[in-house]
């Protein structure tokens, strides 16, 4: 029988619930917001198989030499680029998977955008459903148990979710599939499901209309700037910066993730899933070719499997290898959690009571040189700086006084000189 006794030993993936042949496991959701397991005692056989499945009790060992590649890529479909998050790759998998026949797994807003939840799609047209972020930890309800009967059927499947979510799928089919390809994503943390929902019904008392789209990264200011957009039924439309969005700042603010996602588990640069997808950070020091602010994904592919899948849509893509080096300074989110914020408590005690712009304008306000950035950003000039800012750092390098650098002939040679 599963028990939880920390909140920080448990990521809320569903694969215990899941597993139960007596389906006497709920997952409920606690003061916060996040699900942990319950489960009925008078019903459990005490088989055990909730905990043989647990993706956090029984820890994977990660293999170094499991990495097969490393690339930044874009889409070269820009309209499906600007509508992504990042680079777009997304989306040319998924339709690569249901060209097969197959079917792909992700996760969707519900129908009044009160909370996400993950969904199974089998014709492109529904891919607008799943892509683009959501910062949001998303219930799987029984897609879990969906995926093996697909999986069973013969059908090619694509599952994309969170590291520990794609840890709980395995964990759950218990044996491996080489019909399912599987993806997750660099992960920064999962934010409440609680907090979101009533950000939700704050903006909509203030637009006194209903929302009808949300995009956390709409890229009217630039993919740099994390705008929050959205529209509500009345044609009232909002869009704010990183720097302005309550949410955003809120969840960069590490104040209202979920607590395992403070010591997670899953933070590897070997990972479970065959695929990760990230936005790559750092692509104007290092890609600056590809740097047009329009979004450039970090793919680091894990199986064979997949290094056959990206190359049946390379022809689709403008794509650079990159090495872990560099994937590591500027996204050092792969392997890193977040650090948990000293006002989280109190974050989530005040949200109960008070509106959350007020909440974090009061204990997380706006820094100056963050004003500074978002005015940047509205005006269009910022992406331009950020290039600027580059290139003085490359020539920083090849101005590099010879005494400043190491004797060693090859530690010289890979200074710019």
């Amino acid at each position: 029988m599963i028990i939880i006794k920390s909140s920080e030993r448990c990521s809320g993936c569903h694969a215990c619930a899941s597993a139960c042949p007596k389906n006497c496991i709920q997952m409920i959701s606690d003061k916060e917001g996040f699900w942990y397991p319950r489960v009925a005692t008078e019903q459990c056989v005490n088989c055990g198989l909730c905990e043989r499945v647990c993706p956090i009790i029984n820890k994977w060992n990660p293999d170094s030499t499991q990495i097969k590649n490393i690339i930044v890529a874009q889409n070269l479909n820009e309209t499906i680029r600007i509508n992504s998050s990042s680079g777009g790759i997304f989306t040319l998998i998924a339709e690569f998977i249901i060209d097969q026949g197959g079917v792909v797994f992700g996760a969707a807003f519900s129908d009044d955008f009160r909370s996400v939840y993950h969904i199974c799609v089998d014709n492109k047209n529904d891919l607008e459903k799943l892509r683009g972020s959501k910062y949001v930890q998303s219930k799987i309800d029984d897609v879990f148990i969906r995926t093996k009967e697909y999986l069973d059927s013969g059908r090619m499947v694509l599952f994309t979710g969170t590291p520990c979510q794609i840890g709980g799928l395995n964990s759950f089919l218990r044996k491996d599939y080489n019909n399912l390809f599987t993806q997750d994503i660099i992960c920064h943390g999962v934010p409440s499901p609680i907090i979101w929902e009533k950000y939700v019904e704050q903006c909509e008392r203030k637009a006194a209309s209903k929302m009808r789209r949300v995009f956390f990264r709409h890229k009217k200011y630039g993919w740099k700037s994390f705008s929050m957009s959205m529209e509500f039924a009345n044609n009232t439309k909002y869009i704010r910066t990183l720097q302005e969005d309550p949410y955003i700042r809120l969840f960069f603010s590490n104040s209202c993730l979920r607590p395992s996602c403070y010591s997670c588990s899953f933070k590897t640069e070997s990972r479970q899933a065959d695929i990760t997808l990230a936005d790559f950070w750092g692509v104007q020091y290092t890609v600056s070719k590809m740097d047009d602010d329009k979004g450039t994904s970090l793919v680091i592919i894990h199986s064979e499997k997949a290094v056959n899948l990206m190359k049946s849509i390379s022809s689709f893509i403008i794509s650079q290898d990159i090495d872990m080096d560099a994937v590591l300074k500027y996204n050092p989110a792969l392997i890193q959690s977040a650090q948990k914020n000293v006002h989280r408590e109190m974050v989530f005690k005040r949200i109960a009571s008070y509106d959350i712009e007020d909440v974090v304008n009061n204990l997380f306000p706006i820094k100056f040189k963050s004003k500074i950035k978002s005015i940047l950003s509205k005006i269009g000039i910022l992406n331009s700086l950020t290039k600027i800012k580059a290139i003085m750092i490359k020539a920083e390098k090849r101005l590099m006084p010879l005494s400043s650098l190491t004797t060693n002939t090859c530690e010289l040679s890979t200074y710019e000189l």
